[in-house]
């Protein structure tokens, strides 16, 4: 495969900097990135506790109440318990589903990056989207630090994680163009209103068109930037500060759409991690007798997800109050919406916590072996890597 640029020498990058790095030879160097030894410290770790803690006990005792639905909640201890333990199983496999998408997206060339380092980062990041009320960023801090801790290059890091976020909602934008226009047309059976069908059709396919305009970004954009001289002083220098965002993203949507090309098995991770996962909130409706069609299941479930956006600690209730609005929206009971969504949120939030949290202990010690590791060793694994052509 053909080179779109010089890449820089095998000594000053990881082996997986190919797709990253737009600069040539002489370009200002990349910043290092920051010393996130402890991304997560004991203290943030009892705030986000404490937090959980407060947030669950004013989820599962205070909003039924004020909702007016306390009489059903009675029903919560007598679901099926045959199907919430399949939905606890389907959650497993889409946290296993994640982790071979991660591994696709980040090992290329990271012989560090093996099966068990790809399974305890997307763990050690659930960990910390569970403890920090960050909308998600917990995660992006421990996965970064991880990657870099493994000898990724910076930029390299940038581009992959734009490429992992573009193949990850791809599926995203993808399930809302087509299951709510199936719905909003009448082609596929349960029906809604257009606000929940068809608009989010048509916003998706925008945010598609849009993200596929990446492609479009030059290899050398940052290059280019940073030789603006026009403006005053100031100007220049947010331009120069700027200038590497839209370099990993046209880098980044390369690279994934470089693997899409090559038909890597391990995309269909990302199609695993959502669909396993609409499945434990099907199984949840199931253990209490509710039937919702399918495109309303998954409508409800991407269109309540858009409640994690919220700074709460893990999303609690952003997304379940925003999930419940919509099923109700959608023509299904209250009663019945509250139950089943809080089932299924207890499970998808508590099952991965735990290994979360052991997955995270697990990569601070496989961290601690590799600063431990020689330094030759590590320029043998990138000059390897390199040679790859990863």
């Amino acid at each position: 495969m053909s080179r779109r640029r010089a890449d820089p020498p095998v000594e000053t990058r990881s082996p997986a900097s190919a797709e990253g790095d737009s600069t040539e030879r002489g370009d200002p160097a990349p910043e290092p990135l920051p010393d996130l030894h402890a991304p997560l410290g004991r203290r943030r770790l009892l705030v986000g506790a404490a937090l959980i803690l407060v947030s669950l006990v004013g989820l599962y005792l205070l909003i039924p109440k004020l909702a007016g639905l306390h009489q059903t909640w009675g029903r919560l201890g007598h679901g099926d318990p045959l199907w919430l333990g399949v939905a606890a199983g389907l959650e497993l496999v889409s946290i296993a589903g994640y982790a071979v998408l991660f591994r696709t997206v980040f090992g290329r060339g990271m012989p560090r990056l093996d099966w068990r380092a790809s399974i305890q980062i997307p763990l050690a990041g659930i960990a910390a989207i569970r403890l920090l009320a960050a909308a998600g960023a917990g995660g992006v801090a421990v996965t970064v630090w991880a990657l870099g801790r493994a000898g990724m290059d910076s930029r390299v890091i940038a581009c992959r994680m734009v490429a992992n976020l573009m193949l990850q909602y791809a599926v995203y934008l993808g399930a809302l163009v087509v299951f709510g226009a199936g719905l909003g047309l009448g082609i596929l059976p349960g029906g809604g209103p257009f606000a929940l069908t068809v608009v989010p059709a048509l916003l998706s396919l925008a945010g598609g068109a849009l993200v596929l305009c990446a492609l479009l970004v030059p290899a050398d954009v940052e290059r280019r930037l940073r030789r603006i001289d026009a403006g005053p002083r100031w100007w220049r220098r947010l331009v120069e500060r700027l200038a590497g965002a839209p370099a990993a993203l046209g880098a980044g949507a390369r690279t994934a759409a470089e693997l899409v090309r090559e038909r890597r098995p391990g995309l269909i991770g990302a199609i695993a991690y959502w669909a396993f996962d609409i499945g434990a909130l099907g199984c949840s409706f199931r253990a209490f007798g509710g039937h919702p069609a399918l495109a309303v299941l998954v409508l409800g479930y991407f269109l309540g997800a858009l409640g994690g956006l919220l700074p709460l600690p893990g999303g609690i209730g952003g997304v379940e109050g925003a999930t419940i609005g919509v099923f109700v929206a959608f023509g299904i009971p209250a009663g019945q919406a509250l139950i089943a969504v809080l089932a299924y949120r207890a499970i998808s939030f508590w099952l991965p916590t735990v290994p979360g949290i052991a997955g995270y202990l697990a990569l601070r010690r496989t961290v601690r072996g590799w600063e431990q590791e020689p330094p030759h060793g590590a320029l043998e694994n990138q000059a390897v890597g390199a040679s790859t052509g990863a």
